[in-house]
């Protein structure tokens, strides 16, 4: 639309003169209107403002219009792709519900830390109550999702707590999605089920917060089939292969042509793409995700099998997965349809640059001797057990820490959605949450399904029901956390404060100090283990819980610490739980963790002040963390 004002006071609207009779606002046609309160400069509480004015405005701000429909896509842009382009909706009560739903969002995300908080870092962590809260609102999920993302792309050195529990919830939220996504596919029957398919949704699962699609997988894979085409086009101008489309059928019979697919593929895919089976790094959960596979160019034998096998479908040869010991393989039938005589058949090894063995080779390539049943095809939700298997034994020989236990917890999930009466593994998911202190109340539902499932187990489930019942009466009356001030007299030696950004001596990580004893606290076993005695103070000395750059949490000796001399961000997945800000030369603490350390951040603003010849007032960091959500919460009344 064209607007513009003549020398006379006229206004020239597409090429038509309005006449200068007209003398207000509100006599201007209703479409210049709304092309006028579509103004960049206007927000939603002017548009509300300006409705109230006369009836004339009030219909042309109508909630089904140009004018709230502007509004609703700048404010929320993210939103626009859940909307047909010219779909007829009522704008002003999306708004509505979308601002109420933010609201709602922020004020639970909010509250978490108060709740959870716990000084001593709980691995696993399961904010089970604020989930529920977030699921009983009974909001559209794209309106959650949406605020959460709001505030995790907000200021990247401030709100660190509120963005903490955000990132928590959001991962809750879409991995219940992907639950439900996935019953859906195990409903379907078997032969409409794809193994890419399910692939991703494992991989969507375990990483829920990465943009992983199937529609971007596929879209990869058609890049590479469309090199396996070029490559064969050199070789056989005629191969039927080349005359398909994305989502056709085809189905090759010819033996010949189907070897020449199956060259080609090898070609493009180990020689040209540089593919290979990840023999260094066997045992990263990273091969057996899809997208990280498609990444990386390697992968293990199973998620580089489920690539060679969709990429020869989509060229019109049927390769079947076989569940082979100790190493994925896939076979390629040699003879008419319908046999099932394991010397009627090549054996794909994907690990292996698409090397074909026979049915004798392949027990060579795992040094034993096995039954023909191993060298059966097998189902799609088969291949699912087995690439979650893989990950489950992953999580099971990690170290311990937050990454190994939460890929245990969702390989865990995974595998009993899929085969939800294992007692084995329900049995695992139990102890594991036990262990954690997770999820109590889901624990005994668990424990019960076992019973029911396998009555030999009462002695196993009657210990964990007896110690989880503990445990949620423990939950019901919490500890008050221990409150420690530095003007004690048995604090006197405690030489650095939390929030400072320190170097270690011996080890030269960089880290965030984040809690203090007066002296070392740990077992004795500990002690020994980490040579303490060894250290010229021994354990008789002050010993600080320090967030580490690596995503350790450790406990260091005072005397192994110093100020760091150039403060750096620490990139720790847990600084949130203790931080709300990070303000150049140390790191704020949140109120949870100063109602522990109460005198810690004056003497931690004293040291920077000190070290680094910059004043940064306490009052300063807290008016302009709650001046940043104030302006948010003004921007979101109506």
């Amino acid at each position: 639309m064209a607007t513009s004002v003549a020398g006379d006071g006229c206004f020239i609207l597409n090429g038509t003169v309005l006449e200068p009779q007209i003398k207000k606002m509100t006599d201007l046609p209703a479409e210049l209107l709304e092309h006028i309160l579509c103004f960049p400069v206007l927000k939603h509480v002017d548009i509300c403002n300006v409705s109230r004015t006369c009836k004339r405005l009030h219909d042309v701000c109508h909630g089904r219009g140009k004018v709230w429909g502007h509004q609703y896509k700048l404010r929320w842009p993210r939103l626009q792709k859940y909307y047909r382009q010219k779909e007829c909706c009522d704008w002003l009560k999306e708004y509505r519900t979308r601002h109420i739903v933010g609201i709602q969002i922020r004020r639970t995300v909010e509250s978490i830390s108060k709740r959870f908080f716990t000084e001593v870092p709980c691995v696993g962590q399961v904010l089970g109550d604020s989930f529920a809260e977030i699921e009983s609102l009974g909001a559209p999920e794209h309106f959650c999702e949406d605020e959460l993302l709001f505030i995790l792309n907000s200021d990247k050195r401030k709100t660190l707590t509120l963005k903490y529990y955000a990132n928590k919830i959001l991962y809750f939220l879409r991995q219940q999605k992907i639950l439900r996504s996935l019953k859906t596919f195990l409903e379907q029957p078997q032969e409409q089920q794809s193994a890419l398919q399910g692939a991703v949704l494992v991989d969507q699962y375990c990483n829920p917060l990465a943009d992983v699609t199937l529609e971007s997988i596929s879209a990869q894979l058609d890049e590479i089939t469309e090199k396996v085409k070029k490559m064969l086009r050199t070789k056989n101008p005629s191969h039927p292969s080349l005359r398909t489309t994305q989502g056709d059928c085809l189905a090759v019979e010819d033996f010949e042509l189907q070897r020449q697919v199956v060259c080609a593929l090898n070609s493009v895919l180990y020689e040209q793409l540089q593919y290979k089976g990840n023999e260094f790094d066997y045992y990263n959960p990273l091969n057996s995700y899809i997208h990280q596979v498609l990444l990386r160019c390697t992968g293990i034998p199973i998620s580089l099998a489920i690539l060679y096998m969709t990429l020869a479908r989509n060229l019109g040869v049927q390769l079947e997965p076989v569940n082979f010991p100790n190493h994925f393989l896939l076979r390629w039938c040699q003879k008419l349809r319908g046999t099932e005589d394991i010397y009627d058949f090549v054996y794909i090894d994907a690990f292996g640059k698409g090397k074909q063995l026979t049915a004798k080779e392949c027990e060579y390539l795992i040094g034993q001797q096995v039954t023909a049943d191993y060298y059966s095809a097998i189902s799609t939700t088969e291949v699912l057990l087995r690439m979650v298997g893989n990950l489950l034994n992953i999580g099971k020989r990690g170290e311990g820490n937050e990454k190994s236990y939460q890929l245990l917890r969702d390989s865990l999930d995974l595998y009993l959605t899929i085969n939800p009466d294992n007692v084995q593994y329900l049995l695992l998911q139990a102890r594991l949450y036990f262990h954690l202190g997770i999820w109590p109340e889901k624990v005994l539902d668990i424990l019960q399904h076992i019973q029911a499932l396998d009555p030999s187990q009462h002695g196993a489930v009657g210990y964990l029901v007896q110690h989880t019942l503990e445990h949620i009466q423990h939950k019901k009356h919490p500890m008050e956390p221990e409150m420690k001030r530095r003007s004690s007299p048995e604090h006197l030696g405690v030489q650095y404060s939390v929030g400072l950004i320190m170097k270690h001596k011996r080890s030269g990580y960089n880290c965030v100090i984040y809690g203090w004893d007066p002296k070392c606290t740990m077992s004795q076993e500990w002690i020994t283990t980490m040579r303490v005695p060894q250290l010229p103070n021994g354990d008789n000395q002050p010993f600080y819980n320090v967030l580490v750059q690596d995503g350790t949490c450790r406990y260091a000796a005072q005397e192994n610490l110093e100020p760091h001399s150039a403060p750096l961000e620490i990139g720790h997945p847990e600084v949130g739980r203790y931080f709300s800000e990070f303000s150049d030369t140390h790191y704020v603490a949140n109120e949870e963790l100063q109602m522990c350390y109460p005198e810690d951040m004056a003497e931690t603003l004293g040291t920077v002040r000190q070290l680094y010849h910059r004043l940064a007032p306490a009052t300063s960091n807290q008016s302009q963390s709650s001046a940043m959500e104030q302006n948010h919460d003004q921007a979101t009344a109506m």
